[in-house]
């Protein structure tokens, strides 16, 4: 079992010798609460070398400043390395004190701007108590993978060429104390964090990505379909993403087998806990259920969910359309979208677990009609039922077995199957003319559901249709971050790289839309090329000198300004030297008359 500390000898510094190292350690007591007895340890928090000049390690530097402040130091040591830690320096520019550098800059430049202008620097300093040291850790691991597309294996190489937050070098160990560091506390504290940015009433997209897995030592790691329908190792990640802001603010991980619908108490549960304000929901039909339906409503939650036509709710309405011909009755046309469309008023009381009944709010059924939709979707149908009547008529001719249950109601749900139980050969096939009527009736129709909100049938469709940028979202973190797949063997570091993930994923979402609202996206390809663009900046850092930026040019000088970013000073391209000139001497020149204009 654990053994707590005994207060009040915790943090007394003193040299411990050991393989010819000397270290800077505490030894405080602890209390083994199986047999009550006490005895002593010894945590390294760094080295001292033989003039008693402390150099603080990786643990001291992941202490919080709180427990830094509460060290007992020996009066001789010298602890002048501690005030280059942050918090400690003086005022004024700050001189370089290590070997001379040259490094790339500007890509990871840009990115600090970011990560400032979206507040998310000053909610990690908040969530990690102002330990500036862990926070540049956290966004350097952040940028790395967005820029290079590499794994961390090569992080500490590329610190060598490119300036980053962290002045320490990750090597695999530290990277693997940090992610191991970060707790369920971190995470949601950031979210509150984020969550307090939101303006009530802001639209949030939620959906789900599949992420496969190197193994199966995870717990959350389960055999699941993916977004293909292909059956792997694999766990399913939901992100709820603001499109009034264009960041995610809130994600969890859930195992690989579980459906998106049965994701939905949890996150409504998280987000309440976070502190969320009343923002609006926006769900696709993975997240479709009545059971789903009742949550929103016991949370009183205001939701646009895309339903399934063939929910009894929905499919009762189309039912009273009857046989029609080009269009449905009583049925209006958008000009602009060439939708008809119709919205209901539904009343849907729900018993909650004490038995006391929530009705409703404003709940409404939001029926659409496409005519060119219904004519593909009626000859796919046709299409679809005789191929799979052929392969039901090839299998029984050749006397082939059958797969199991799972894939014949898959593969061959237009028809009724009779076989034997033995050798699950077919005896007869014959269509489902009622499944097949069904289908005929609902072609060209799809359905958009709201809960306590105030909108017509095509506001609600055209805010739906926002959705599409979170699935942008998920390319993105898939394809240009290289994080298809899980890269960690162990529970304790698996919640810290989702959470450095979603800190990468805030940065470059709101890059990403930087680029496309703004002449930026005429000029580059993708945000990846604005990166590209800005990498060739540097950072020269001499002994004992300040460090400088070289100069922006170019196409630099647009990011900046599309960004609303200030050129540093000295970079600009205009850049005048402060230094006061001396007048020559001489005869002055003559100035001419100003007239003044009434």
């Amino acid at each position: 079992m654990a053994r707590p500390r005994i207060e009040g000898t915790n943090y007394k510094m003193s040299i411990h010798v050991a393989n010819g190292h000397r270290y800077a350690s505490t030894q405080p007591l602890i209390i083994d609460e199986a047999t009550g007895i006490t005895r002593n340890v010894r945590i390294h928090w760094g080295t001292v070398d033989e003039n008693l000049r402390f150099y603080p390690g990786k643990r001291f530097f992941y202490a919080s400043p709180q427990e830094r402040a509460m060290f007992i130091y020996p009066g001789n040591w010298d602890l002048s390395e501690l005030d280059k830690l942050s918090g400690n320096r003086g005022q004024g520019r700050p001189r370089y004190d290590q070997e001379d550098t040259n490094r790339l800059y500007g890509d990871v430049w840009l990115l600090e701007q970011v990560a400032e202008k979206t507040g998310l620097r000053r909610d990690l300093m908040q969530v990690f108590d102002r330990n500036k040291e862990l926070v540049d850790d956290i966004l350097t691991l952040a940028y790395y993978p967005y820029l290079t597309g590499n794994t961390y294996n090569r992080l500490a190489r590329w610190q060598r060429i490119e300036k980053t937050p962290s002045s320490r070098e990750l090597t695999p160990s530290h990277i693997t104390h940090i992610t191991q560091s970060i707790t369920e506390e971190n995470r949601m504290e950031l979210f509150r964090h984020r969550a307090a940015r939101l303006q009530k009433g802001e639209l949030c997209a939620v959906d789900s990505t599949s992420r496969s897995a190197y193994g199966n030592t995870l717990t959350d790691v389960k055999w699941g379909k993916n977004k293909d329908k292909l059956p792997l190792e694999q766990t399913m990640e939901t992100v709820v993403y603001t499109l009034d802001s264009h960041m995610p603010v809130y994600y969890r991980a859930f195992p690989g087998n579980i459906p998106d619908s049965r994701s939905v108490e949890t996150i409504l549960t998280d987000i309440r806990h976070a502190g969320f304000p009343h923002v609006i929901l926006i769900t696709d039909r993975g997240y479709e259920s009545l059971q789903n339906l009742e949550r929103y409503i016991l949370a009183g939650q205001a939701m646009i969910m895309c339903v399934k036509v063939r929910q009894k709710m929905v499919l009762e309405k189309i039912r009273e359309f009857g046989d029609f011909g080009g269009r449905p009755p009583v049925m209006e046309i958008d000009p602009k979208s060439k939708l008809y469309h119709k919205q209901y008023d539904l009343e849907y009381p729900v018993t909650g677990k004490g038995g006391s009944t929530t009705q409703s709010d404003r709940l409404r059924l939001n029926l659409y009609f496409d005519a060119i939709r219904r004519g593909t979707e009626l000859t796919a149908l046709d299409v679809n039922i005789a191929m799979q009547r052929a392969a039901l008529q090839e299998i029984k001719e050749m006397g082939a077995s059958l797969d199991d249950d799972v894939t014949i109601k898959r593969n061959y749900n237009y028809f009724d199957i009779d076989y034997n139980e033995s050798d699950r050969t077919i005896q007869r096939f014959t269509l489902n003319e009622e499944k097949v009527t069904a289908a005929r009736r609902t072609s060209g129709f799809f359905a958009i559901m709201t809960h306590k909100l105030d909108m017509d049938p095509i506001t609600a469709l055209d805010n739906y249709g926002l959705r599409d940028e979170q699935e942008k979202y998920f390319q993105q973190m898939k394809s240009q971050m290289n994080i298809n797949r899980q890269r960690t063997w162990s529970e304790e570091g698996k919640s810290g790289r989702h959470f450095i993930t979603f800190i990468a994923l805030i940065i470059s979402s709101y890059l990403r839309n930087i680029w496309k609202t703004t002449p930026l996206k005429d000029r580059f390809t993708s945000s990846l090329e604005v990166l590209d663009e800005m990498r060739s900046i540097r950072c020269i850092e001499h002994r004992g000198k300040a460090k400088f930026i070289t100069p922006f040019i170019g196409g630099q000088i647009d990011i900046c300004n599309a960004f609303g970013f200030k050129i540093p000073e000295g970079c600009e391209p205009t850049y005048m030297s402060k230094k006061k000139t001396e007048k020559k001497r001489g005869r002055p020149r003559k100035t001419k008359d100003v007239i003044k204009l009434d």
